[in-house]
């Protein structure tokens, strides 16, 4: 006989509270009556939304083609309004329609319809505003996130699944975590990075403007600057779901004992960049040579710097190399260069 206060009988409560509120929901929307009048209004909705995407979608394509100098940021945008199309056709109808019926009928023979546009319109705002996350499968993760969650909301289920998905948890002692801890750390963190990346660009774009401060300066302040802002992001996001880091002390512990081992060379890397910033041996621009390589410098990155050579090629070279190899810098202290012409 399993306790009514086991773990594993709270999580067949929540599961079966789950079931119920799909299946009754599922049950009012199959239900004969003015839900599968709706339905059917629904399907000829998304036919006249699907008839419109492809009509318009030509006359963007065309019109789009006869404008000149557009920047990369406005084709953005086109593109990105072009592939929703037919979703913001839908929401506009399904809205219209809504509002007509509210005015004309009773508000529970529109229910379907309202929900159906609501539901649009907010997948619309999503996957434009998921565009400010610049790496693809991370964007792909929001948007799908965030799509699931506003569905769940809109059906009034959310608080059945996140009932469900605090009871899935993994318990040590005194620490518990569940999947609903993970889930909202992440997508805390993950808006708190997207926003320090955001600041960090603009803080960036501010200090390259500055020509008082010099270019490894420059380079050095930018990559202080996200690391500070990225490091608070992290930790202020992981503690405001109520994670308590001092219980994962013993276990980083251990991580960090590991990584140390595996990711030398890297930290190596990190540390000879800092190194190479503080002390202005080398910098954006220089005229630099190592071993059989010479070329000039295009950028300092955190673990390597890239180095144009005369036809064009590109080397990465890691900073470590940079430190404890012999480098000849040409333009060091002057920026006249000779070269030897056999």
């Amino acid at each position: 006989m399993i306790p009514e206060s086991h773990p594993f009988t709270n999580f067949l409560v929540s599961l079966r509270a789950l079931f119920d509120g799909v299946l009754g929901f599922g049950e009012s929307v199959l239900s004969p009556g003015w839900r599968q009048n709706q339905i059917l209004i629904l399907l000829a909705l998304v036919a006249l939304a699907w008839i419109l995407h492809r009509v318009t979608g030509v006359m963007l394509q065309n019109w789009v083609r006869s404008r000149e100098g557009w920047s990369k940021w406005q084709l953005r945008v086109v593109v990105q309004v072009k592939r929703r199309l037919g979703l913001m056709w839908f929401a506009l109808l399904a809205g219209l329609l809504y509002q007509v019926m509210q005015n004309v009928t009773w508000p529970s023979r529109s229910y379907l319809i309202g929900l159906a546009a609501t539901l649009a319109a907010i997948y619309v705002g999503i996957a434009f505003a998921a565009r400010l996350v610049r790496n693809r499968p991370l964007r792909r993760m929001v948007t799908w996130g965030l799509w699931i969650y506003a569905t769940l909301y809109m059906l009034n289920v959310a608080d059945n699944v996140a009932v469900f998905l605090d009871d899935v948890a993994l318990t040590i002692g005194e620490f518990r975590l569940s999947v609903l801890t993970v889930l909202t750390a992440l997508v805390v963190v993950g808006a708190l990075l997207t926003m320090a990346r955001l600041v960090s660009t603009t803080t960036a774009a501010t200090i390259r403007k500055n020509e008082d401060i010099s270019p490894s300066m420059q380079v050095l302040a930018v990559k202080g600057v996200q690391i500070l802002l990225y490091g608070l992001a992290f930790f202020i996001g992981v503690r405001a779901v109520g994670i308590d880091l001092t219980g994962l002390a013993v276990l980083s512990g251990a991580i960090g004992v590991g990584l140390g081992f595996g990711l030398q060379k890297v930290v190596s890397n990190l540390v000879s960049g800092v190194i190479i910033l503080l002390d202005k041996s080398i910098k954006p621009g220089d005229v630099i040579s190592l071993g059989e390589t010479f070329g000039w410098i295009q950028t300092l990155g955190a673990r390597y710097a890239s180095v144009v050579t005369r036809d064009g090629k590109e080397y990465l070279i890691p900073n470590e190399d940079l430190i404890t190899g012999q480098v000849v810098n040409w333009s060091h202290s002057n920026d006249f260069v000779r070269l030897d012409i056999y």
